[in-house]
């Protein structure tokens, strides 16, 4: 894959994310950056993680392996993207 290819591939990872995260929390959200922290910034909690997930599956058209995610993959929103991008 080309850098160009992996550069919008990954770019539309994180639109998905942000789009999935609209939906899970109910809001449009506005300034979210690879660094915005998915618990402390945007307040998710357990159940809303499952949610995004399963947003994000089906946005994404893939399955997440909840034995390969950590919580590092977790902190921020770039983080995830990483982990989305890795197990592609």
């Amino acid at each position: 894959m080309t850098a160009l290819a992996e550069a919008t591939d990954r770019q539309q990872i994180l639109d998905a994310i942000v789009a999935a995260l609209s939906d899970v929390l109910r809001q449009e959200l506005t300034g979210v950056t690879e660094q915005t922290r998915l618990f402390d910034d945007l307040s998710l909690d357990s159940t809303s993680v499952l949610g995004l997930l399963m947003a994000l599956e089906d946005a994404l058209d893939m399955q997440v392996d909840p034995e390969n995610l950590e919580q590092r993959h977790l902190e921020t929103v770039g983080a995830l993207a990483d982990f989305i991008v890795e197990s592609r």
